[in-house]
């Protein structure tokens, strides 16, 4: 006899409970297969299923749109922080400002490379140092670099910034959605399971291949293990009971 096995994708948890539904509902008032109390749960839980699923879909494509969006916000600030940069140390080799000034942005005097930027927290930093150490260096009589402004820089700074808090908003609502889902579906196998319990107690004394097609009508789904010969009509003629 081959063995059942529970379903274990979404899709498949809804076409088994859709199929169990179905098929209970044709089902006499006195000989049942499935309670009508667990009918019942299976209805309320599938429709509860279907509207978790929908949500959790909904919230998934809502934060990989949105995902698009950041990316291109995070590219333009980290482009504007290390072009002021690349601005500033050009400035400083041909004296247009003081090496020691660059203490001001927390960039080494010797050093004219750009900083690592590849991540969001380089970023976060680096922006704020930049930002603050041009005010102050402006402040203790310095000339504005241009080309770009720190204004400019600052208006993509605060927009990653910005970005970067709703982008986490976004995953963190995936995030629970995602939990509810996971939490959902052991309750939503706990009733597949007691379905298919009750249909094979149902028809446990019928003949195996009787017994095979009258369980899979009712959506359980069966595996031959390797080597296993398929069950046919002729085995419950030779089937002795």
């Amino acid at each position: 006899m081959p063995y059942r096995r529970l379903p274990n994708t979404d899709q498949a948890r809804l076409r088994a409970l859709r199929t169990a539904i179905q098929q209970a509902e044709k089902q006499d008032f006195v000989d049942q297969v499935v309670s009508f109390k667990t009918v019942h749960d299976a209805k309320t839980y599938l429709g509860i299923f279907e509207k978790q699923l929908s949500q959790y879909q909904q919230t998934l494509d809502n934060q990989v749109s949105a995902n698009k969006r950041y990316q291109q916000i995070v590219h333009n600030a980290r482009l504007y922080i290390s072009h002021f940069i690349q601005v500033l140390n050009l400035a400083v080799i041909r004296g247009d400002i003081k090496k020691e000034h660059k203490l001001f942005y927390h960039l080494d005097p010797a050093i004219h490379t750009v900083p690592d930027l590849t991540t969001e927290a380089a970023l976060i930093q680096w922006g704020k140092f930049i930002i603050d150490g041009e005010n102050e260096r402006v402040r203790n009589g310095g000339l504005p670099i241009y080309n770009p402004a720190i204004a400019k820089v600052q208006v993509h700074y605060e927009i990653f910034k910005e970005y970067k808090s709703t982008q986490k908003l976004y995953q963190n609502t995936t995030a629970r959605s995602w939990e509810e889902l996971v939490n959902s579906r052991k309750k939503g196998d706990a009733i597949i399971l007691d379905i298919w319990n009750q249909v094979e107690a149902k028809f446990k004394d019928e003949k195996p291949y009787t017994r095979l097609t009258k369980c899979k009508q009712f959506g359980l789904v069966y595996y031959y293990r390797k080597g296993e010969k398929e069950l046919t009509k002729a085995d419950d003629r030779t089937e002795k009971i």
